[in-house]
């Protein structure tokens, strides 16, 4: 039958007051002194309680509980933790205990909120600190979400948990209990998600955790590949954001369609939508973009690239490129739609389209350009101006017109 300790109440002036007792109830009571019963408990009760515990071993000034169940409360008496072990020792000179193979819950609030097990940890004296190590496993019983690694550690005043050492973290919806959900979260099942580090700070109020160093992240719908040295996973909200530079990378059918990089991200899992800042650079396969801007909006579902900042495009093949104060790339159709300040080089023989609005068809090549039109070109040269302008680039197959009565201003360059 295993033993329960509490450590609740130091118990040290008490042990000076038990003067005549044995020296193995001396150490039983160091022991003890990590709290063993609440603040109401009298020096009688105490005394029984220990003396009725006879599975403890005495061994070098150090005693051994076999089979024995801890737990801490706070001021209000509402639960922090409670742990079971097969085996704790208390060092006194190290005011701590040993355990071995810990399993048990944390709480918030009086609330169960976490799951944990590990194969040792420590205990600190006053019980406000727990150290887990060895294939430690902790559970959200809210969220879903389950964290491992190689060390734990619990911080209850701090609402902060501590996964140092190859921390393994993934979302599996079907361990939340429906009753324990929060309200903000979305009925729908969450999106699954698995991250990786080299250390996590799991803020357990806000369920959010930091991912620090080493930072991976893959999600499976939409199919997404993240890398970066700091990353925040806000569990209810399913979304990830970052402020360090983030490399990402889309799949579709195990072959990747696009790749992303930037300073500041945020990847909204649930629209599905991604928004990028900060010298933003999106390569698309097909068609074979590179597009770069220092804000950009990437919606997933529709794959639209929207900028309302300037921003650049290649064509890597044609070697065509246009930018503008802002615009939209459509990939699924594969079409441009550019505005204020558009312009339009085909670099391999500098004609040059500058233009109010312009609509790139990225299949064919052709542009659709309107508003205060230039066109300049240098074999044969010349500048022409219109209203309108249609055709191709890098083939010099522009065609500028006027509106109906105005005549197209066209100047040879000798």
């Amino acid at each position: 039958m295993s033993r329960k300790i509490n450590f609740t109440v130091p118990l040290r002036q008490k042990l000076q007051k038990r003067a005549k007792v044995k020296r193995f109830m001396a150490l039983t009571f160091a022991f003890f002194s990590f709290g063993l019963l609440s603040a109401c408990n009298s020096q009688s009760q105490t005394s029984r309680k220990i003396q009725q515990d006879t599975s403890a071993t005495e061994i070098e000034g150090s005693l051994i509980f076999n089979n024995i169940a801890l737990d801490h409360a706070d001021q209000q008496g509402r639960p922090v933790w409670q742990v079971k072990a097969e085996q704790a020792v208390y060092t006194k000179d190290k005011k701590l205990a040993r355990i071995t193979k810990p399993t048990g819950d944390l709480f918030q609030d009086g609330e169960k909120i976490l799951k944990v097990s590990a194969k040792s940890g420590e205990i600190r004296e006053d019980g406000e600190t727990i150290l887990l190590k060895g294939e430690i496993t902790a559970t959200d019983l809210r969220n879903g979400a389950v964290f491992q690694g190689d060390e734990l550690e619990w911080r209850p005043q701090e609402d902060l948990l501590i996964v140092r050492n190859n921390l393994k973290g993934n979302l599996v919806s079907n361990n939340i209990k429906d009753n324990l959900v929060p309200q903000n979260v979305n009925s729908n099942p969450p999106k699954h998600i698995q991250v990786s580090a080299k250390e996590g700070r799991y803020f357990s109020r806000k369920q959010q955790l930091e991912l620090l160093n080493q930072v991976t992240a893959i999600s499976k719908e939409p199919n997404l590949h993240m890398k970066t040295e700091r990353l925040i996973w806000h569990i209810p909200e399913q979304k990830v954001t970052g402020n360090k530079r983030l490399q990402m990378e889309r799949y579709k059918k195990k072959q990747v369609t696009e790749r992303v990089e930037a300073d500041k991200s945020e990847v909204n899992l649930k629209t599905e939508i991604v928004t990028l800042k900060q010298n933003v650079q999106l390569t698309s396969v097909e068609p074979p973009l590179l597009m770069s801007s220092n804000s950009t909006i990437w919606d997933l579902n529709k794959e639209t690239v929207v900028s309302n900042q300037p921003l650049r495009i290649l064509h890597q093949e044609e070697k065509v490129t246009l930018t503008a104060n802002q615009g939209e790339v459509d990939l699924e159709r594969q079409v441009a739609n550019l505005a204020a300040g558009t312009q339009g080089i085909g670099s391999r023989n500098q004609a040059k389209l500058y233009a109010n609005r312009l609509r790139w068809d990225i299949p064919t090549q052709n542009v659709q350009a309107s508003g205060n039109v230039i066109y300049e070109q240098t074999d044969p040269a010349f500048s022409t101006k219109g209203e309108t302008a249609v055709g191709r680039l890098e083939d010099q197959s522009i065609v500028v017109k006027s509106r109906v009565g105005e005549r197209v201003v066209t100047e040879i360059i000798p």
